[in-house]
């Protein structure tokens, strides 16, 4: 049978050639000479100017064109290193980028020294000015960071240093996931799978496969656990030693100020979600009832109900995204088959690539990239909704300056999210047989879970970790002590058995451009929750709403966000119960519909 939509990608729309792309290296040798020329410009400031509204105008014009190049060159590096894990090439010219982007930073540092030093009166006048107005929030951020670093001699020399003594460990997690490999006997084969391959077997329908990969995954995990911890080690022990040095006494400060949120709204969240985790485990001890266990173990809470595994060829589930979004709004819907026809795509399952799902966007051509392993679950339809999410948000931004599009990760998840539920409400309602509506229903609260308890386990071992991790390395016994002791927490010891190698196999604590990989997940859950109810009550009208809300994420805090489009008080649980008990509600259904 013919198959409509490409599984694969088409990057040499931007640079023929992947990795040994002529045009590709030049143009990366072109951004370097001009992020050269601008430190130039920026270094030679006359100070008789710095309070000229023409010059800053040029400044800034030019740094957002450094912007949209270099955010180009990093997404086109990092799709070419996710499809080809073992391809030496990326990973060489990453280490030119991440120098590239160390060199600019440098220089936003002087220049924010020279934001920093303008009298507060001609700051505000070029606050007002028509031609800084779109910027606004983000020069006024700027400036507020500022005040609380180093001065701009020490943070361009940490910046510098950072590239091979910070994101050098990030990368070294990629260099040892990539050379894993997980023996796995199938139809009397035995296969070398990859981590992401192994990994999607974990939904497998058969309790037996699932026990397997989860004890051969710990093996593989276990013959690395020197090199992971030690990385681990070295990534928050950098940090520390940066905070440090600017003063900064709470390891949160930094997420907190990348999400744009307050403490108290994420402190208000928290306490909502772990308040209301009772209907979860009731739905737990259901599971467990259907899966004929007594109790669930790690590897159960992500399976599927039956052995019989309800797949979907990728036309099938790229048509079911389709229509559903179509539902909700045709732009969306139009903005997501320009997706699957013009290939922006990576879904092929095959081994070598990277684990797990993402979405990045071209800041120059204006199109996103969307990569991700499709073997045909449940859990995939989700995944490639959740990525699809991610890129029409970019997608309604792209006529706003690079700096007003710089939306933090936490409402980043809130689009993905919202088209999860999207496609997963209405193919709940669209079922053909109780057995099938129990299953969409399951697969729902499966995410539920996630960001409750799973998510959560990640908060309360981060936080944890670096608490023991300022009193010297940790070890390998304390480690695993805290990743469990943080599971039973967050489960309200509602399994079995637990994952004690989740530190190393969750690639989130090791990545380098956002500390606390982790509450942002659950807070762009339940705020799209949240604004998926707001949806249902509005109707058809609520679609506008919507996309004016996703415009301003990169040009207010979450707190005025959802004060302006919503009318709601963050750091009030009265949202954030309203949305839990959205997902009460699913849970209610479940345990009535799998009632014996």
């Amino acid at each position: 049978m013919n198959q409509t939509y490409s599984l694969n990608w088409d990057l040499d729309i931007f640079f023929p050639g992947g990795s040994q792309s002529p045009q590709f290296q030049e143009y990366v040798k072109k951004l370097e000479q001009d992020v050269q020329r601008f430190d130039h410009q920026v270094k030679a400031f006359p100070q008789k100017e710095a309070e000229d509204l023409d010059t800053w105008h040029s400044l800034f014009l030019t740094l957002q064109d450094l912007f949209k190049r270099l955010t180009e060159s990093s997404s086109f590096v990092s799709c070419l290193e996710a499809a080809d894990m073992k391809d030496e090439a990326p990973k060489i010219i990453r280490g030119r980028l991440e120098q590239i982007s160390a060199s600019l930073g440098s220089t936003l540092t002087l220049l924010d020294d020279q934001l920093l030093k303008l009298s507060e009166d001609f700051f505000q006048t070029l606050l007002q000015d028509s031609r800084f107005q779109p910027i606004a929030f983000s020069l006024k951020e700027r400036r507020d960071r500022a005040k609380e670093k180093m001065d701009p001699g020490m943070e361009s020399l940490a910046g510098d240093l950072s590239v091979d003594g910070y994101h050098a460990w990030g990368e070294l997690y990629y260099l040892i996931v990539g050379r894993m490999s997980i023996p796995y006997e199938e139809k009397g084969e035995v296969k070398q799978l990859s981590v992401g391959q192994a990994s999607n077997k974990m939904t497998s329908g058969n309790r037996a496969v699932r026990k397997e990969i989860f004890n051969k995954l710990n093996d593989a995990w276990e013959q690395e656990e020197n090199l992971l911890l030690s990385t681990l080690n070295h990534l928050s022990g950098y940090r520390l030693q940066l905070y440090r040095h600017r003063k900064w006494d709470s390891v949160l400060k930094e997420p907190l100020a990348l999400n744009r949120m307050s403490e108290k709204t994420l402190q208000t969240m928290w306490k909502v979600i772990d308040g209301n985790k009772q209907p979860l485990l009731s739905y737990f001890q259901r599971k467990a009832s259907l899966l004929g266990v007594d109790k669930l173990s790690w590897y159960d809470v992500y399976a599927p109900l039956s052995e019989e595994e309800q797949t979907l060829s990728y036309d099938e589930a790229a048509n079911f995204i389709l229509e559903h979004f179509g539902r909700f709004d045709s732009r969306l819907q139009e903005f997501a088959l320009r997706a699957f026809q013009e290939r922006w795509i990576e879904a092929e399952d095959r081994p070598g690539k990277r684990p797990g799902g993402f979405c990045t966007s071209f800041g120059e051509s204006n199109q996103s990239r969307i990569f991700m392993t499709f073997s045909g679950s449940a859990t995939n339809v989700s995944t490639l909704a959740h990525e699809l999410g991610h890129a029409y948000h970019s997608y309604v931004m792209k006529d706003l300056p690079p700096m007003a599009k710089n939306y933090a990760m936490n409402v980043a998840e809130t689009a993905s999210t919202f088209a999860e539920l999207i496609v997963a409400d209405a193919s709940i309602q669209a079922a053909k047989s109780k057995e099938q509506k129990i299953a969409l229903l399951e697969d729902k609260i499966q995410r539920s879970a996630a960001f409750f308890m799973d998510v959560h386990a990640r908060f309360l071992f981060e936080s944890r970790f670096y608490e023991q991790r300022k009193q010297g390395p940790v070890s390998a016994e304390q480690v695993k002590k805290l990743i469990l002791e943080a599971q039973r927490e967050a489960f309200h010891d509602g399994l079995d058995e637990y994952h004690p190698y989740f530190w190393a196999a969750k690639l989130h604590f090791f990545i380098t451009g956002m500390p606390f990989y982790n509450f942002p997940y659950t807070f762009g859950y339940l705020f799209s929750t949240g604004l998926y109810g707001k949806a249902l009550t509005e109707g058809p009208q609520f679609a506008e709403k919507y996309v004016d809300l996703l415009r301003d994420t990169g040009r207010m805090s979450v707190e005025e966000l959802a004060n302006k489009h919503l009318g709601v008080d963050l750091t009030q649980p009265t949202f954030w119960q309203d949305a839990v008990d959205l997902v009460h509600d699913d849970i209610r259904q479940f345990l009535a519909l799998t009632e014996k």
